[in-house]
């Protein structure tokens, strides 16, 4: 048995897995902002565990930004606290359980290998819209970090025309194709700038709605949503030639998305000449991730039992 946790900006979620990617006694909790309320509280939540299980084997440790192989985290995503700590060692200090630590987009990537939607896969892309937009790169069924560990930040690239000054990472897909940052940020702007006095919403639920509806806002930004992200998905199979790219985030699991995401493809697909040739003989299809809300936590302790299965 493993615990695995997840950690994510708003809330830590955590739970035991067993060998068989089975969770058993989940819950969450808030997530401290500060380091050391921080590194108490993931504490806390394995010392409740090891008191009530002698059969723990090990802590799998899922998180946000750029993290190295030996725990390093160069960066926390929104924990800004955490930027420049071994999560890895200062976890293995407090609790004395052997500690891997992940970030959360190679989670997910490596949970949907071990019991998701690439399990007969080996060359693989996954890539989770959330606040930002994380992604994980699969090559020969190991994860592909780069030299510097920065390798999936797919959020990063830049597709649209760069402003004149200033910062251009407004010009990435980070704030344009996330789910925060970019589909509910550019729907409240417009919504204000028509209507000022009214309520932004931060639920991409709301904003599909909309859509649906036919509000006229509502249309105008998902359709461009799903044509910035069609467009960066595009480029990614255009780059790796993947057997296949996994969506995963919350949104994933939401079907007029999906639907409307892959007939956007299908169109840009077939205005691109190369492409629309090629595709006669292979192309890399667009699948949902499987494990949805639990795939960080699942993909966290996964180096853990790949390590017990070889021992």
């Amino acid at each position: 048995m493993y615990v695995g946790i997840d950690i994510g900006g708003t809330q830590i979620k955590y739970a035991l897995v067993d060998d068989a990617a089975q969770i058993f006694e989940k819950s969450a909790l808030d997530t401290p902002k500060d380091k050391e309320p921080f590194l108490e509280q993931v504490t806390a939540i394995i010392q409740a565990y090891q008191e009530k299980h002698d059969d723990i084997l090990g802590v799998g440790i899922s998180a946000p930004g750029i993290i190295q192989k030996d725990g390093m985290m160069t960066t926390a995503g929104a924990i800004r606290s955490l930027y420049g700590t071994n999560l890895k060692e200062e976890i293995k200090a407090r609790t004395g359980m052997v500690t891997v630590v992940e970030n959360d987009a190679n989670a997910v990537a490596i949970a949907e290998k071990w019991v998701g939607n690439a399990q007969d896969l080996d060359n693989y892309l996954c890539i989770v819209l959330g606040t930002g937009v994380g992604g994980g790169i699969v090559i020969n069924g190991e994860v592909f970090r780069g030299a510097h560990g920065i390798a999936g930040e797919f959020g990063w690239a830049i597709t649209k025309e760069l402003p004149e000054e200033g910062n251009i990472e407004y010009a990435s897909l980070n704030l344009h194709i996330s789910v925060i940052g970019g589909l509910c940020r550019l729907y409240n702007e417009a919504l204000i700038k028509e209507q000022p006095e009214a309520t932004s919403t931060w639920d991409a639920r709301e904003i599909l709605q909309r859509y649906t509806e036919n509000e006229p806002i509502a249309r105008q930004v998902v359709d461009r949503f799903h044509q910035d992200l069609a467009v960066g998905l595009i480029n990614l199979i255009s780059q790796y030639d993947p057997e296949a790219i996994l969506i995963g985030g919350g949104i994933s699991a939401n079907e007029q998305f999906f639907n409307g995401l892959k007939e956007t493809m299908e169109k840009l697909e077939t205005r691109h000449e190369s492409i629309n040739f090629i595709k006669q003989y292979g192309w890399t299809p667009i699948l949902p991730a499987k494990l949805k809300n639990d795939a960080g936590i699942i993909g966290a302790v996964y180096p853990l039992h790949k390590q017990s299965q070889s021992s």
